[in-house]
């Protein structure tokens, strides 16, 4: 982090603020119900952890189930507020899990490279006998300050994740997130971070959008990108139904190497044609899309276009995309 020592805390709800009525209770609780200052106090010496300054500001607080493009577009203003102070060395994000991984996402699409951005976040409430939330806002912590820290990163369980490939694939255990076959980058073990290998360097995503943050349209006027699935007994009257109430984006959780169910692929078409652009991802938890050695360029006009990102991830690249053109 260099001269910069100030790490700031930027709360917005989630279960790691949530409260239930009796301790035992790791399910049926309310998120979002402590303020940043009684999450610090519960890590009494997290100001030692970050080495300098420790800052904190509530930017929302709400269930991240109900996550939404105006809270987004506030906590990314918020972060580049911070991280233009040059006494300022990295940020701490806590969030929700349920959206967790599509808000690091927007982050890495939209932040400028440079300081690290480190979400975390609780599996269990505030008032838990065993709430893993004050572990996991340490760990945050300790990786932000790390050396070899850059860009936006997720710490759960211990565990290091890049905005990229993270992903939740359990709904109740405390090890809730995973980076599926991509691996994790590292390891917080006694207070240091263990690197497995540290983040990219370079990424050609990583805040693509940097500039579009600046003017970013009131979230009410976003585009409408909805995804759709394809599975067996599909049909596509439901592409029809959301081209008719105006959608102007799909994005496509394909079966297997991007397969489309034969009723849904000319619906997709459909609205090819009507100038309504498509994305085609895996609804596989694993891999990426392997194209045929024969197989035509993605960008091929009139064709559904295969993206290597989970459909959820590029739900949110292909919005980006819209308000890029747009604005």
């Amino acid at each position: 982090m260099g001269n910069s020592n100030s790490v700031v805390i930027l709360a917005t709800g989630g279960t790691i603020a949530g409260t239930a009525a009796d301790a035992s209770q790791t399910v049926g609780y309310t998120a979002a119900q402590l303020g940043v200052d009684q999450l610090l106090a519960a890590v009494p010496d997290l100001a030692q952890v970050a080495g300098g300054d420790l800052l904190a500001e509530q930017v929302a607080q709400l269930d991240s189930k109900d996550m939404d493009s105006a809270t987004w577009t506030t906590l990314a203003h918020r972060c580049m507020h911070w991280l233009a102070q040059d006494e300022v060395g990295a940020l701490v994000i806590t969030h929700g899990t349920d959206t967790l991984e599509e808000t690091a996402w927007f982050l890495h699409l939209v932040l400028p490279p440079g300081k690290p951005v480190v979400l975390t976040c609780a599996m269990r409430p505030a008032t838990a006998l065993l709430a893993d939330g004050p572990q996991n806002l340490r760990d945050a912590v300790t990786c932000a300050v790390d050396a070899q820290a850059r860009g936006v990163l997720v710490v759960a369980a211990g565990q290091v994740h890049s905005a990229r490939a993270v992903r939740k694939f359990h709904p109740y255990r405390v090890d809730a997130f995973t980076s599926d076959d991509k691996g994790v980058l590292g390891w917080v073990e006694e207070g240091r971070v263990r690197w497995q290998r540290p983040p990219e360097p370079v990424d050609a995503q990583r805040g693509a959008f940097a500039a579009l943050l600046r003017r970013l349209p009131d979230p009410a006027a976003w585009p409408w990108v909805e995804l759709v699935s394809s599975h067996a007994g599909c049909d596509g009257r439901a592409v029809d139904a959301l081209l008719a109430q105006g959608v102007q984006g799909f994005v496509v959780a394909a079966t297997g190497n991007g397969t489309l169910h034969r009723t849904l692929e000319p619906a997709l078409q459909r609205a090819l044609s009507a100038g309504v652009p498509v994305r085609v991802g895996t609804r596989c938890s694993e891999g990426q899309l392997v194209a045929a050695q024969d197989a035509p360029p993605a960008d091929v006009p009139m064709q559904p276009r295969p993206v290597d990102l989970p459909p959820l991830k590029a739900r949110i690249l292909l919005q980006l995309e819209l308000l890029a053109a747009q604005h």
